[in-house]
């Protein structure tokens, strides 16, 4: 088996929370070394977020994963020219403040590719580094909601939802992840030099927004919330169970007509009305009902048994109880298991995508606080008195 795709790429990370880490994370699963700078004291503040365990949250073992811990404080100017001096060094540079942020610190993009032309940095922000929102602050919730995807969440007349995840950052962190490669192809394979990446959290989910824009410039149509379905695309909905919800998926022509002849409804599955999704939309709403009470009168299992049969997608609704104990997750390696430096066994997504011959790898567990500092700084070429006197000052840790 070859080695890893990103091996030998050295990446500086500078980002804090979600979206920056969280490509840096996709990008150190495939080799590539990540040197996270995190300030001294607390550092990321995911260290603290959600459930923790002796103090340190068990989401920061799952984002923070072969990553190495640096502790600077980027509010000195020795810390400034540490990071300056560590980018000299890189190939990638990734970081998600706030626009102007990198600038005050004298890390710019002209700064910065003046020091090392052959630099990538990727910049992630709310609204992007440019255009009349680029110095407002914004979080995931926040790009959601731009990108029309808060819009649609929910049921039709009730307050609209979040989907639970901080969808906005880690979709983000993966078009950033996607540049990052593009941009280390161009210069590597093509001869390029390095370039900036700016990638929005709103625009990485819009990006994903499929038919909303083109039916509304075409027709003004505006799609609303719609609960479980997915309008326009029939059937296609949660059912309800005796014992809960299935989804069933019937909205392929001839699944379609395999579907209905499962629940024994054959009639519609030859009406030429419902022959192919223009015609089924039309009439969703019966559809709807005719397969809903269908199911209400079976269990979950029954359903899925009769669609697994039949040949028709279907499936329960996962709570991450029911993904830990599905055995078709574990058969696929989807599950990874770390041992973090308290000793406890976190399990977590492995890593995706599945190459076959250059698959990504867990090498490391998370770091702990400026656990790589030393090691970092002396690859670097301080020496330990350089070290010391910048600890001395608070300039590291």
């Amino acid at each position: 088996m070859a080695g890893q795709i990103l091996a030998g790429i050295r990446v500086l990370e500078l980002g804090q929370l979600i979206a920056g880490p969280f490509a840096a994370k996709t990008l150190a699963d495939f080799g590539a070394q990540v040197i996270k700078i995190e300030p001294p004291g607390q550092g990321d503040p995911l260290r603290k977020w959600r459930l923790l365990h002796e103090g340190t949250s068990v989401w920061w073992e799952a984002q923070s994963r072969n990553k190495q811990s640096v502790c600077v404080d980027l509010r000195q100017p020795e810390g400034q020219d540490l990071v300056r001096q560590l980018a000299a060094q890189a190939d990638v540079l990734i970081e998600n403040f706030r626009p102007g942020t990198m600038e005050k610190w004298g890390l710019s993009w002209e700064t910065l590719h003046a020091l090392n032309p052959r630099l990538i940095m990727l910049r992630i922000s709310g609204y992007g580094q440019t255009g009349p929102k680029a110095q407002e602050p914004g979080f995931a919730a926040i790009g959601e909601a731009m990108a029309g995807l808060r819009y649609l969440n929910g049921e039709p007349g009730r307050a609209p939802v979040r989907a639970g995840l901080s969808l906005g950052d880690t979709i983000a962190g993966l078009h950033g992840a996607m540049g990052v490669l593009l941009a280390l192809y161009q210069r590597d394979a093509r001869g390029g030099q390095g370039q900036v990446i700016d990638a929005a959290l709103y625009e990485s989910i819009f990006n994903l927004s499929e038919s909303l824009l083109p039916e509304y410039s075409v027709f003004g149509a505006v799609r609303e919330p719609a609960g479980a379905a997915l309008p326009g695309i029939a059937p296609s909905n949660a059912y309800p169970c005796r014992d809960g919800y299935v989804l069933i998926a019937g909205n392929g022509d001839a699944i379609f007509q395999r579907l209905m002849q499962r629940i024994g409804r054959a009639d519609l599955g030859a009406d030429p009305d419902l022959a192919h999704n223009d015609g089924r939309a039309r009439r969703a709403h019966e559809l709807d009902a005719v397969i809903g009470a269908w199911t209400a009168q079976r269990d979950i299992d029954g359903v899925l048994d009769a669609m697994r049969e039949a040949g028709v997608p279907a499936g329960r609704i996962y709570s991450v109880a029911d993904i830990a104990q599905d055995p078709h997750y574990r058969a696929r390696g989807a599950i990874a298991s770390l041992r973090a430096a308290s000793g406890i066994d976190v399990e977590m997504p492995a890593v995706f995508p599945c190459l076959s011959d250059n698959p990504g790898a867990i090498r490391e567990r998370a770091p702990q606080l400026g656990e790589h500092t030393d090691a970092v700084l002396q690859a670097a070429g301080l020496d330990e008195q350089q070290r010391a006197g910048l600890r001395a000052r608070g300039v590291i840790a």
